[in-house]
């Protein structure tokens, strides 16, 4: 197994072995903090963009497999782990972590102190950074960290959308009661399962597509999907969000979609020191009061000070460092939030929102 270096733009660079691919890739330099769900989390195309550090130490133990797939390719640029485990056991596994990456053209670095990578970012921020088992040379690395491409004002999300528009599922079952228009902004497959759970039939558009064709299949309701990058580097985003809140169709929006939204309404966006990812953020939901166990994956955040409180309200904050975790509309059904409600594998707590989103629904036809 070829030695491999990470190289970040400060000038701070580790040392590990690749345990699958080779090469050299670009990107910034992110922590997970999940025990569990690493499929799930490299083919989640918010990861788009950066190369992902796994915070629990043993990392593959229950291999990979197809239905555990968020989307239709590794989006992450790289991952890094502490320990590699080279057996797997699982019934549902079809195939190693190592071949799955090699099959996706991706490199995996293990034997590496994550936890002194950790600690890094957390004090320094989320940085550039590139790993490479071609160059041994770190200075060399360092610069080309410093000369990559960063995050800040990438419309990322318009790089992962899909081309084309289709539904979910493929045909309209008698359960379908329905119509969804899903704005594709980098959309995680679970969220798609849910509706469809739920008794939606979903149509799933390109951000790229014009709200007159969106609108133009009537959709009962309007769901802004997850993304990566920078929410200010997508400014047709935010108009086209602001096109479909003037239908005053229910509209609901994660993540990306969240800021989508609450930029649309007038607020803004800034870039969180290190960022949100993990299993296990604790989120207040203040209309109730109620404390629930979310998954994050976000590098950037609304500004609470931004929030125009003749048109929305915030409904649920990040106890961590109290940022803005959803919002409302006061006057629209419309409402968003910063989290992960459909996060697989979990947890759960948040898939109250999705049943929200119907009863709005609902309401809104009735």
């Amino acid at each position: 197994m070829p030695k491999a270096i990470i190289a970040l733009e400060d000038g701070t660079w580790f040392e590990g072995t690749a345990f699958a691919g080779s090469g050299e890739a670009s990107g910034e330099l992110v922590f997970n903090t999940s025990m569990t769900g690493y499929q799930e989390i490299i083919t989640d195309p918010s990861y788009h963009g950066q190369i992902v550090t796994l915070t629990y130490p043993l990392i593959g133990n229950y291999g990979i497999n197809q239905e555990d797939e968020e989307s239709r390719a590794i989006f992450a640029q790289g991952l890094i782990i502490g320990e590699y485990s080279r057996m797997y056991s699982n019934w549902r596994a079809e195939q190693s972590l190592a071949a799955y990456l090699e099959a996706n053209g991706k490199i995996g670095i293990h034997e590496v102190d994550t936890r002194a990578i950790t600690l890094h970012i957390r004090d320094k921020g989320a940085m550039k950074c590139v790993i490479s088992t071609e160059e041994s040379d770190p200075a060399v690395l360092v610069e080309k960290a410093k000369a990559s491409t960063g995050l800040v004002g990438r419309d990322l999300a318009t790089e992962v959308t899909t081309d084309q528009p289709y539904t979910w599922p493929a045909e309209p079952t008698k359960e379908a009661l329905y119509n969804i228009a899903v704005i594709d902004c980098g959309i995680k497959l679970n969220q798609l399962r849910i509706f469809e759970s739920l008794g939606c039939h979903c149509t799933v558009f390109p951000n790229t597509t014009s709200s007159a064709d969106i609108l133009g299949t009537e959709p009962d309701g309007i769901f802004i999907s997850n993304g990566p990058g920078d929410p200010a580097g997508a400014p047709q985003v935010t108009q086209l969000v602001q096109e479909l809140i003037a239908s005053k169709r229910p509209l609901f929006g994660i993540c990306f979609g969240h800021q989508m939204l609450s930029m649309a309404l007038g607020a803004k966006s800034f870039k969180l020191k290190f960022g949100h990812r993990g299993g296990n953020q604790p989120i207040q939901d203040l209309r109730n009061q109620k404390v629930e166990i979310a998954s994050h994956n976000h590098g950037f955040c609304i500004d609470a000070d931004s929030v125009d409180s003749s048109l929305a309200e915030i409904t649920h904050l990040n106890l961590n460092d109290r940022t803005v975790a959803g919002l409302k509309h006061k006057h629209q059904p419309l409402f968003c939030v910063q989290y992960h409600p459909e996060a697989a594998p979990g947890p759960h707590d948040p898939f109250y929102l999705f049943e929200e989103f119907i009863d709005l629904i609902k309401e809104t036809n009735a």
